[in-house]
């Protein structure tokens, strides 16, 4: 099955912290860009940074104990890429909002999570499951 990629475009208020952030730490391929946007190949995806000086307040969902970041945004991926790039935040001197950690062990949609934001703010969120075939589990 062919998965769709999608766009999306999210604000940031510093283009450069975006190009290090996205660029060098995460390691997306740049795309086009001008003065005030950047686009970004996030895993076959078209993401967008946007220059935009202000942002509307975040809100939280309590989550396994946790306050998870709404919106946010992320992507799923194998385990070993989930511990390599957990591994480069740590490295990197990342804040994380919620560390990684195993959610469901044992369970149906067994995943890796963990939780950070980009130098602008946007909150994202990185998961591998233990079998990929449970990502829409019940």
């Amino acid at each position: 099955m062919t998965i769709p990629r999608f766009h999306l475009a999210m604000p940031v208020d510093d283009l450069d912290a975006a190009r290090h952030f996205y660029g060098e730490l995460i390691g997306c391929a740049q795309g086009r860009s001008s003065d005030t946007w950047i686009d970004w190949n996030l895993h076959g995806h078209q993401f967008v940074t946007h220059l935009a000086p202000s942002r509307p307040q975040q809100a939280h969902n309590p989550v396994d104990g946790h306050d998870v970041p709404v919106p946010h945004f992320g992507l799923i991926l194998t385990i070993p890429e989930f511990h390599k790039l957990a591994d480069r935040f740590r490295a990197a001197g990342t804040a994380f909002v919620i560390e990684p950690y195993l959610r469901f062990e044992g369970l149906p949609g067994e995943q890796w999570t963990m939780f950070l934001l980009d130098p602008a703010g946007n909150a994202l969120e990185f998961k591998a499951f233990a079998d990929d075939a449970q990502v829409f589990a019940v």
